[in-house]
């Protein structure tokens, strides 16, 4: 008997993954967790440049603002409890100086820029449809920094103001780079801090926006994150102890769904001898010097060696 329901999905016959690949991931904490895969694995990736951004105006923005140059001035931070911000980024790049904030911005959207001409694959994960928009200016913003919430209005993206802003975003990642392929995917953490039914709906205004725009043959995917954590993980015990969001066995989950999907088996197989380095490298002995040990560190080596001949640019 089956006791778990499995969502088909369909390996990708074209445009996957491979370690020739350069990968961008944007958008909410999810995307965190899939790149620190693409990490672990030795991918080309750029991940969150300005940090989680949760809805879908804040990833727009920073695209737009990367392909059009724009550099940051004082005019686009703010000052609170002792730090700088910047509304269009996470509170993660926040810093007592001024300077260095705006040097931080400025280089993080050059280096976007850049990788956006080069990316092969951009992987944009949605958190959420809810947005704060400050008064004072009259925008959305990425983060609201913990500044008093008099001073926003909170407001649900309608389906098609997001499927607006997924369509402007594939536009203008297809305006300096017209080959490569975009996956968009619905995080499976739950923003339960806007109450239940409200984050069901957000949710769902995510998807039905995702599904008007995704298409495969204009190299616009979906992959159903958010599905396989509803269905497949129907269960708290892949839930960190928030109950909100996934554990690592759930993450652990998804990605292998992802790379059965999205990467070729021969990467795999690449990946594999990745994998066996990576906890070789993390082996701590119970004597360094012994001559086994000396031994293991000699067959280590030589698989690393392996690995760069074939693609020089990872490094251990």
């Amino acid at each position: 008997m089956n006791f778990q329901t499995n969502i088909p999905i369909q390996p990708q016959q074209f445009n996957q993954i491979d370690y020739h690949s350069k990968v961008l991931l944007l958008g909410s904490c999810f995307s965190e967790n899939i790149g620190d895969k693409f990490s672990y694995f030795k991918f080309q990736k750029f991940q969150n440049p300005f940090g989680i951004l949760f809805h879908p105006l804040a990833i727009e923005r920073l695209i737009t603002n990367a392909i059009n140059e724009k550099i940051y001035t004082k005019d686009d931070i703010v000052f609170h409890n002792e730090q700088w911000h910047c509304f269009d980024a996470h509170s993660k790049l926040g810093s007592p100086s001024e300077i260095e904030l705006l040097q931080n911005l400025n280089t993080h959207l050059e280096a976007t820029r850049q990788f956006l001409s080069e990316t092969t694959h951009v992987i944009i994960t949605l958190g959420t449809a809810w947005a704060y928009r400050f008064i004072e200016t009259d925008k959305f913003v990425a983060n609201c920094h913990k500044i008093p919430q008099k001073k926003f209005l909170k407001e649900l993206l309608e389906v098609d103001q997001i499927v607006q802003s997924l369509e402007a975003i594939v536009s203008l990642i297809r305006s300096i780079n017209a080959k490569a392929s975009v996956i968009f995917t619905v995080s499976p953490v739950r923003h339960t801090k806007d109450g239940f039914t409200q984050n069901t709906l957000s949710k769902a205004h995510c998807i039905a926006a995702i599904h008007q725009v995704a298409d495969p043959r204009h190299h616009n995917y979906y992959f159903p994150s958010y599905e396989i954590m509803m269905d497949e993980l129907r269960d708290y015990r892949f839930y960190s102890d928030d109950m909100i969001h996934p554990n690592a066995t759930a993450v652990q989950y998804i990605w292998n769904r992802f790379h059965d999907t999205w990467i070729s088996e021969e990467t795999q197989k690449t990946m594999n001898a990745i994998d066996s380095i990576q906890k070789g490298l993390a082996h701590r002995p119970f004597n360094p010097k012994s001559e086994a040990h000396q031994t293991f560190l000699h067959q280590l080596t030589h698989q690393q060696s392996i690995i760069n001949s074939k693609f020089p640019h990872i490094e251990f």
